[in-house]
């Protein structure tokens, strides 16, 4: 796929900013850090659950048993393709 020119121009912009990231001053990279948090907590929702997400474990029992038990069946085979699941529900 042929890159656009949103992409590239995204792409060059993001260089710049690691470019940038090395010439800040010690004295402010904390601040620089807390400004970046900002724009990824308020420009993208994803991101701002990222950096807002619980620290440690968040899984439940129920969670883990529901993983391994998905885990098992994967390994059995126990599986079906996209396109089984849409027939199935009619999408």
């Amino acid at each position: 796929m042929t890159p656009t020119v949103t992409d590239t121009m995204e792409a060059k912009a993001k260089e710049r900013l690691y470019r940038l990231i090395e010439l800040i001053p010690e004295r402010e990279i904390h601040a620089a850090e807390r400004y970046l948090e900002y724009l990824a907590e308020h420009g993208d929702p994803f991101m701002g659950a990222l950096l807002n997400a619980p620290k440690g474990d968040a899984l439940s029992d129920e969670d883990r048993e529901a993983l391994e038990e998905g885990r098992a069946a994967l390994a059995a085979g126990d599986v079906v393709t996209d396109e089984e699941l849409r027939a199935e529900l009619g999408i």
